[in-house]
Order: C-alpha cells, then sequence, then structure tokens
C-alpha cells in the first residue's frame, strides 16, 4: 500500500524546485548577454537570405542565367584575390549585424520642448507664492528649474491632465486663504474651461492636481436599482464612491456611481436642503426625488413660486397633496405636523407593547417643499405666521416617524430660510456655478474642486453629513407639461408616475391607523378633514 507524501516534503520539495528555476532563468539571460552578438549576425543572415530569395523571385526568367554568370565571375574574382575570403566573410558578417541590429526605437523619455516650457512657465509662476527670501536653499527660485520641484506629470493633447509637485515646509497649506491663491493660479495656468481636483497632502507637502472629465449629462428620469430608503440625488466620479447602478445613458446601458441619500429611522441625515441660483436645477431635483418616493411611499409637494412646477403630481396614487397657495400649505403643512405626531405615538405604543410598528407608520411620507421663502414674504405682507415654522416637528421628529423633509430654494433667500431648516437638513446640494465662500458656507466644506467653464441644470456639489464634497450630475426630469420638454425626456418623466385618479382618492387611499388597545394613553386627534385646497390649478 503506497502512502502519501507529507506535507513537510512536499515544503521541503518546492524551495528547490524555485531555486532550480531561478538558477535556470539566470543561466538563460546569462547566456542571451554573452551570445547576443551570435544572435545578432544570425538574424541578419536570415534578413540576407529573405533578401536574396526575393530579389531571385522579382528576376525575369531570361536574366537569371546571365546573373548566375556574373555572380560566379565575382567568386572567382574574390577567391583570387591575397585575402580575399577572409575579406569577403568580413563584409558579409558585418553586413548581416547591421541587418540584425535591434531597430525598436527608444521609448521617448521626457516632456516635449512645448510641454518643458509649459511646465517651466508654471514653476516660475509659483515662486512667488512658494518661495521665502530667508531661505538658504529654496525649492522654488527664479532661476531654478521645474524638475526640482515636479516629480509627476501627464499631458492629454498638448494640455496638462495631471501634475504632482511638491513644496516647501514653511507654506502655510493650512490656510484656506493661501490654498486658494495657488489652485487659483494653477487654474488659470494649467487652462481655463476645465474642472480640477487638488489634493492637498499636508503630512508630506505634496499636492496633485488632476484634470477631471466632464460628468455625463445623458442620463434621464429612470427606474435606479436601489433599495427602500435609497434615493438616488444623481452620479458623480467614480473614484468617489464604492457602487455603481445600471442606467441608462443615451442609447447605452452602462454602471455609474450614484450619490445615495439614505432616509428612515436609522439614517443619519434624513432630510435635504438644495440651494442653487435660478435655472440651476433645484425643481427638477425635488421632482426626480418625488419619482422616486412614489415607488415605496407617499408625497406631498409645496409649491411656493406657484409656477405649477409640480402640477404632472397631480391626482397621482401616493401623492396627498400639491400645494401652491399659502392657505393651502399652511393647512398641509399642519396636517404633516399632526402626522408625525401621530406616528411618534403609534410607534411608542408598539414598542412599549412589545410588538411591530403599525403598518400605516412604516410607510415613509415625503415633504417635498420648493422656494419656501417666497411664502415666507407672502405670509409676513398678509400678517400670518410664517408656514417654515410648521416643518418644526416634522424636521425634529421625522427620522423616527418616517417623515423625509426635502427643502429647495434660490440661495439669494438662504438667509430668509427658518433656523430649523438651515440646522436639520444635514443632506446638502449645492447646484450652479458658484464661488468658493458660498460652497463653503453652503456645504461647511470647500468643494475641492474648481468650477466648470459650463454648468448645465442639475449640475453641483453635494455634502452628505460630514462626508466628502462630491461633484453632481441629477439626473435630467423636466416638467413633462412643459412644451420645451423634449419628447424623450416627457416620456421618460410621464412612464415613471402612476396611473392617474381623482384628487379626492388620491387623498383617501391611504389605510386608517390602527385602534390603541391601551386606555391609559389619550392619541393625539387628527384634523377631521385633509387639505385638498388649491389642487386645481
Amino acid at each position: 500500500m503506497s502512502s502519501r507524501p507529507s506535507f513537510a516534503a512536499i515544503a521541503s520539495v518546492r524551495p528547490s524546485l524555485t531555486r532550480g528555476r531561478e538558477l535556470a532563468r539566470t543561466a538563460a539571460d546569462s547566456a542571451t548577454d554573452v551570445l547576443h552578438p551570435l544572435i545578432t549576425i544570425t538574424r541578419g543572415m536570415r534578413l540576407q537570405a529573405g533578401w536574396a530569395r526575393s530579389w531571385w523571385a522579382r528576376t525575369p526568367k531570361d536574366r537569371r542565367g546571365p546573373a548566375l554568370l556574373l555572380c560566379g565571375a565575382g567568386v572567382v574574382v574574390v577567391t583570387l584575390m591575397p585575402y580575399g575570403p577572409l575579406l569577403a566573410l568580413g563584409a558579409l558578417l558585418a553586413c548581416a549585424g547591421w541587418m540584425g541590429r535591434d531597430r525598436t526605437a527608444p521609448a521617448p523619455t521626457g516632456p516635449s520642448e512645448a510641454e518643458a516650457g509649459r511646465l517651466q512657465t508654471l514653476y516660475e509662476a509659483l515662486v512667488p507664492y512658494l518661495s521665502d527670501p530667508d531661505d538658504p536653499a529654496p525649492l522654488y527660485a527664479r532661476d531654478g528649474s521645474w524638475d526640482s520641484a515636479f516629480s509627476e506629470y501627464a499631458f492629454e493633447g498638448g494640455r496638462l491632465a495631471r501634475l504632482h509637485l511638491r513644496y516647501p515646509a514653511y507654506f502655510t497649506d493650512g490656510e484656506p486663504a493661501a490654498r486658494a491663491r495657488v489652485e487659483q493660479l494653477l487654474h488659470a495656468k494649467a487652462g481655463r474651461g476645465r474642472e480640477y481636483r487638488f489634493d492637498w497632502n499636508e503630512e508630506e507637502n505634496h499636492l496633485t492636481l488632476l484634470a477631471l472629465a466632464p460628468l455625463s449629462r445623458g442620463i434621464t428620469a429612470q427606474r435606479f436599482v436601489t433599495a427602500p430608503g435609497e434615493t438616488v440625488l444623481g452620479f458623480t466620479d467614480a473614484e468617489a464612491v464604492q457602487r455603481t447602478v445600471p442606467v441608462v445613458d443615451g442609447d447605452e446601458v452602462r454602471d455609474a456611481p450614484p450619490v445615495v441619500w439614505r432616509t428612515g429611522p436609522r439614517a443619519t441625515e434624513p432630510h435635504l436642503l438644495a440651494l442653487g441660483r435660478p435655472g440651476s436645477g433645484t425643481t427638477g431635483l425635488l421632482r426626480s426625488i418625488a419619482l422616486q418616493a412614489l415607488c415605496h411611499g407617499d408625497v406631498v409637494v409645496i409649491d411656493g413660486s406657484g409656477g405649477g412646477e409640480y402640477a404632472c403630481l397631480v391626482g397621482r396614487p401616493g401623492v396627498l397633496a400639491v400645494e401652491s397657495g399659502l392657505a393651502g400649505t399652511c393647512a398641509t403643512l399642519e396636517w404633516a405636523a399632526h402626522e408625525t405626531e401621530r406616528r411618534l405615538i403609534a410607534v411608542n405604543r408598539a414598542r412599549q407593547a412589545g410588538r411591530a410598528a403599525p403598518e400605516d407608520t412604516r410607510r415613509p411620507l415625503w415633504i417635498l417643499v420648493d422656494r419656501p421663502t417666497a411664502l415666507t414674504q407672502l405670509a409676513h405682507a398678509e400678517g400670518r405666521p410664517d408656514p417654515q415654522l410648521l416643518l418644526d416637528v416634522p424636521l425634529r421628529h421625522g427620522r423616527t416617524a418616517g417623515v423625509a423633509v426635502a427643502v429647495a430654494d434660490q440661495l439669494d433667500a438662504a438667509e430668509v430660510l427658518a433656523p430649523a431648516v438651515i440646522a436639520h437638513t444635514r443632506a446638502r446640494v449645492l447646484l450652479g456655478a458658484l464661488d468658493a465662500e458660498h460652497a463653503r458656507a453652503v456645504l461647511g466644506a470647500p468643494q475641492g474642486t474648481t468650477s466648470a467653464a459650463e454648468m448645465p441644470p442639475g449640475r453641483g456639489y453635494a455634502r452628505l453629513g460630514t462626508g466628502p464634497v462630491l461633484r453632481l450630475q441629477v439626473p435630467a426630469t423636466p416638467d413633462p407639461y412643459d412644451e420645451e420638454t423634449g419628447a424623450a425626456e416627457r416620456e421618460a418623466v410621464l412612464g415613471l408616475l402612476p396611473a392617474a385618479d381623482s384628487p379626492a382618492d388620491a387623498l383617501e387611499h391611504r389605510p386608517e391607523p390602527e385602534a390603541d388597545p391601551e386606555p391609559d394613553l389619550v392619541p393625539l386627534q387628527e384634523p377631521p378633514v385633509r387639505p385638498t385646497a388649491d389642487l386645481e390649478r
């Protein structure tokens, strides 16, 4: 009976095999180096033989005889000459060595003359910002060279695409103003019209500039592969997130990296604030959120501008109200506050009794408010309370009650926003071309990239809580009732809307709350009639 070899025996054989392979590889490399002239001559003789065959094939048949006679006479003459055969053999070997040489052109190293000139210009432009007159050995000097400070670089189409540079330790890289001056200079010298990202490594005193590819604008409203409680705000750079979803981008289907906003009882940023200039796409963002929210929950829409941007949602299943007037807005937000309190009481009772939360409290409720500051100004003019104050309860307790609030407004009116709105909306979106000061004030952190020359609608930045600032492109979700909307985008939005019902059916489709068997707790009385005013345009 044969016994299997032990693991120790196998382990002892493997090192010897590895050493044998290494010795064989070393011997082969040495033999190649020693026999390199012979290999070159052999390659050349093979090329000479091939040339002779092709010459013989090209020679007409009536001329082959005289050609052979001429070659034979030449051989006889060379043989009769003193040292003729040796000279002929040397000439043949020399010709073979010349023809068999390695003709592979060496890869070009270093930048071209134009690229070197641009790097030197950039280096000299950085001298006033990264030098000190008291430095005995400055890294950046007026008579210095760029190769002492720039360790990596890359050009695309004659324009700088990547640059890795070192800067002295005394440079104040912790001050935003000092960073902004260097970034502005690099942006101007590297070429305007593109977006650049600046990665500062304060520990090693390194700065990396990278030209970013523009985000795709061909992604329209569609069903995204997400879990309940996840909403795709838009799409960003591939290296910025660790997740992709399949999307239809123009005529192709590809995987795109999304910016996912999570809501629900365990969400850290349950409410959203989107700001931007007029025409930047904040309304389209809320419309995109509404289309995704209708898959798993109910939606209440407040249109403060009164422009009918959400008319396509009127009468749809899951849309409880679409309000634009002041009276209807106040009634709807008051009902939302009572609904939040009712859900809190129901959830609390269920937990005390050891039961699961009622079904009507687990269905998400979305409150989408567009331009609330316009309604605030109208309420002040009429001497009525600010309707933004009614958002205090949903903002404070919405995470536990399954209520998510998304507010969108213009950046110029940000000072009119209620303190509760600013304090409880930790997910931020900033759309449009804005300066670094506005971005830092809204997002709470520098944007990290320069703005593009062209900022289409839905283009901007997003930051979820204390996370990084991400570039963002919102899916194109225009108003399908707008005459300027393209046919493809109109069909995409209408295809995501549920089948339209009457407004009354849409408001009353939710189930009634369960009766509480505990007599010691008195539930909060709900308003007898849900808001239906101003549904008709």
